[in-house]
């Protein structure tokens, strides 16, 4: 994959010779983007009330826990079962008619005045990010980010086959920042890595600084080991609030990643029981 197929790019004065590469979830963002649009893709039709209550479950023990090798594969093999058959076209509409209204409140002022300080220290700034490519594009886009590099669904006659064309986790994120470091000519010794779970640890040791996010228990333990910074990031506030004039994505799709994180993580920590009827 081509790196400048997910890529939004933003002018700059000269080429940067560094770069600082973002997670998203839980690092720019202080929820995940399956809780975010869990209430819109409801309203629409896309899930049903169990899968929406099963997102929000979820939300709960993703942020308790982290999502390690084994669970973040499972979520791999849920994507294809719950997106499979969508509508392409209805889900850009609704993540084009809802973006601001359900991600804005929830980015972090703390990663918008890092991103704002990278940029103005002449580094390009770039996500890095599991979430579908077409949710992470828009997002970079509003943040007036550089770069972005997401997963990616198959699509063929205008609806997602299931099958995940290009999954930008762990060891792929490592790869997609040093891609992007050849083609842009980054010295990625003097480059900059955020991210909130140990997951991305082969992105952390890709630069010559790390820094941990409000880090899962097992980033945490690395980074105080390695002398790594660790930032608590606590204040969500709109962009909108901070940065005077956001670029507007000009096509929107869908997080179908995160989407399905809510259902994968509920039904591998929910206690073996007989659930009540679904309602839909």
């Amino acid at each position: 994959m081509s790196a400048a197929d997910n890529t939004s790019t933003a002018s700059t004065p000269r080429p940067a010779t560094s770069a600082a590469f973002f997670d998203l979830d839980k690092t720019i963002i202080a929820s995940s983007s399956a809780l975010a649009f869990s209430k819109p893709f409801l309203r629409q039709g896309l899930i049903n009330r169990r899968a929406a209550l099963k997102s929000a479950y979820a939300q709960l023990m993703f942020s308790l826990s982290g999502a390690d090798a084994n669970r973040t594969e499972r979520l791999r093999a849920e994507i294809s079962r719950m997106c499979a058959g969508w509508d392409v076209n209805q889900v850009k509409a609704i993540v084009s008619e809802t973006l601001h209204d359900v991600v804005s409140p929830l980015v972090y002022a703390e990663a918008t005045e890092l991103i704002e300080r990278h940029k103005a220290e002449g580094r390009d700034v770039i996500v890095l990010s599991a979430t579908g490519e077409e949710l992470v594009r828009p997002i970079a886009d509003m943040l007036g980010i550089t770069h972005c590099v997401g997963s990616r669904m198959e699509i063929v006659d205008g609806r997602y086959t299931g099958t995940v064309e290009y999954y930008c986790y762990g060891e792929y994120k490592a790869i997609a920042a040093r891609r992007l470091a050849a083609e842009h000519g980054y010295d990625l010794a003097a480059s900059h890595a955020y991210t909130d779970s140990s997951t991305d640890l082969p992105l952390l040791e890709t630069v010559g600084h790390p820094h941990a996010v409000n880090p899962d228990k097992a980033l945490r333990r690395i980074a105080v080991e390695r002398g790594w910074p660790v930032h608590t990031f606590t204040n969500p506030v709109s962009p909108r609030a901070r940065i005077p004039t956001p670029a507007t994505a000009a096509a929107v799709g869908i997080g179908v990643s995160a989407v399905a994180a809510g259902a994968t993580l509920f039904g591998l920590t929910r206690k073996k029981r007989k659930d009540p009827p679904a309602k839909a």
